[in-house]
């Protein structure tokens, strides 16, 4: 029995979810808020953080902020898997561009599962305010006073996929969002 693309996408997009969801409840189960564990040295550390707002912490304009900022992410989660459907229906994008689109769109949803539910299971925040887990710091380069001077987010498995989903897509797959010219 053949697997369609769309079978195939719709696999790796719940496997990077589930994935994803696993670590960040191994983390929120077993660590503490802040506590660092060395995985590489000081070069890499499991570090649990939780993330209010937006990537690497930042923070958007309060509760009215954290509630459009999470509508903005399920509509824009919609419109990845649409625009993904179109185009494996119609057979108009090669199987790289539905790859690096589903990655992006399989870490958006990890977040977004975060920032719908998590305030309710964990029982601090109320339906779309909760934070996101974070827990992959690489701190790459300290100064002579061991502070950290370059690559100090700390980020999930979810933010890697949407990362690496658009890098991929960026250095492998552009020429399928160039037009050309006539």
């Amino acid at each position: 029995m053949k697997v369609s693309r769309g079978a195939r996408l719709l696999i790796l997009g719940v496997l990077l979810v589930v994935v994803d969801q696993v670590i960040k409840y191994l983390v929120k189960t077993n660590m503490s808020l802040g506590e660092q564990i060395p995985v590489i040295g000081n070069w890499f550390r499991l570090c649990f953080v939780e993330n209010e707002g937006m990537a690497f912490g930042m923070k958007f304009g309060g509760s009215v902020g954290k509630f459009l900022l999470s509508l903005f992410r399920i509509v824009l989660f919609c419109l990845l898997c649409w625009w993904i459907s179109s185009l494996d229906r119609k057979n108009k994008a090669p199987a790289g561009v539905l790859v690096g689109l589903t990655m992006i769109t399989a870490g958006a949803l990890g977040n977004i599962i975060d920032c719908l539910f998590y305030g309710l299971v964990w029982d601090y925040a109320p339906f779309m305010f909760g934070k996101v887990v974070d827990m992959f710091y690489f701190p790459l380069i300290h100064n002579s006073a061991g502070e950290v001077i370059f690559f100090s987010p700390v980020f999930n498995f979810a933010d890697s996929c949407v990362t690496v989903g658009a890098f991929y897509l960026l250095l492998f797959q552009w020429k399928f969002f160039v037009k050309e010219e006539k």
